[in-house]
């Protein structure tokens, strides 16, 4: 099974005002999941909350493990030490039974704009690890468009998450799964 330039159809205002940067203009609906490369896919969804809270809430230990992976998933953090050179060490419990170990190195840290971060199964030179690229852009003063972009280190290894572990509506739920808590806050 492959993939379109846009694998799921999604939008919201921000975007399609982009439309001038070369990107194509979309229904108005929730999601955007596209495959901007051939090892890349971008999720983007617009938040009813503003940036600074959205950014705490995904760099805090007492929140991110209320709402962090897709639907059924819990997480238990080991360690979180969110600045350049820190790890954040987690157990995503899936909803099988199964534990998936995760680690992620933290590159960069711009509040409350950016997170850049290595993500992998917590061992040493990984196939699967990836590069996760999170930017808040405040629209107005009470919501966030929010952006993962997941860079692969090949087409294969996109793909194989988007195949074995359905990493496209993984994405949608996991941004679910955040708007929802942060409507509850």
């Amino acid at each position: 099974m492959f993939f379109a330039e846009l694998c799921v159809i999604a939008s919201y205002e921000s975007y399609n005002a982009k439309a001038h940067k070369g990107y194509a203009k979309f229904p108005k609906e929730e999601y955007i999941c596209r495959m901007a490369s051939d090892h890349e896919i971008i999720t983007t969804r617009l938040l009813n909350a503003p940036r600074e809270l959205v950014f705490e809430v995904f760099t805090s230990p007492k929140h991110v493990d209320n709402w962090w992976g897709p639907t059924g998933f819990t997480n238990t953090t080991k360690k979180m030490d969110v600045r350049p050179g820190g790890e954040w060490v987690y157990i995503m419990h899936g909803p099988d039974g199964r534990n998936y170990d995760n680690r992620i190195r933290y590159i960069e840290i711009i509040k409350p704009e950016k997170i850049v971060y290595l993500h992998d199964s917590g061992k040493d030179n990984d196939p699967s690890e990836f590069q996760s690229i999170i930017t808040f852009e405040a629209v107005g003063s009470k919501q966030t468009n929010i952006t993962l972009k997941s860079v692969f280190k090949t087409k294969e290894a996109r793909d194989f998450v988007v195949r074995e572990f359905g990493a496209i509506e993984g994405a949608k739920q996991h941004l679910a799964k955040l708007e929802a808590y942060l409507s509850a806050l």
